[in-house]
């Protein structure tokens, strides 16, 4: 049985719909930002997080790709909490929000699944959702946006002139 209520998934480090600190992102630490998970529903063997840009010009853009992470309702700044997938830089691990221009929407979505995947580190994200498709117990999202600091700089000269 899961939970009535919806999972809920928040930071302290920026709002739904709010900011992205430079610290998470290219211009600045680069490492994933704390994430707060609550409504886990029982029954929950894992956890699952992906992290994508759907405005990057090329499509989706995976940021992050996280499995089998315990149950917990904290994944702490800077930790990989699980096994990692293969991000859009080709690379495993976090890959903070780095737009090459404008402002971007990144959603952070959590899964409560019913197992732990079978399946290898460096997975893309469609091994990823086929793995988890019939084993979602419960889903959340956080959105936030980023402007890339030069963006943001190049906006405020404009203002000023």
């Amino acid at each position: 049985m899961t939970n009535s209520k919806p999972m809920k998934i928040t930071s302290n480090a920026f709002m739904n719909g709010g900011n992205i600190p430079s610290k998470y992102t290219c211009d600045g630490e680069d490492v994933n930002p704390p994430l707060m998970i609550e409504n886990v529903p029982q029954g929950t063997q894992t956890l699952a997080i992906i992290v994508e840009d759907p405005d990057a010009t090329t499509g989706v853009y995976d940021h992050w790709l996280v499995w089998n992470m315990p149950p917990e309702r904290i994944v702490e700044e800077n930790r990989i909490p699980g096994i990692s997938g293969r991000n859009g830089a080709g690379k495993t691990g976090y890959h903070g929000p780095c737009p090459p221009s404008g402002t971007h929407r990144y959603y952070f979505y959590v899964f409560a699944l019913d197992i732990s995947l079978d399946i290898e580190s460096g997975s893309d994200k469609r091994k990823l959702q086929e793995a988890m498709k019939s084993h979602i117990l419960a889903q959340g999202t956080l959105m936030a946006l980023y402007t890339k600091e030069k963006d943001v700089s190049q906006k405020n000269s404009v203002l000023i002139q």
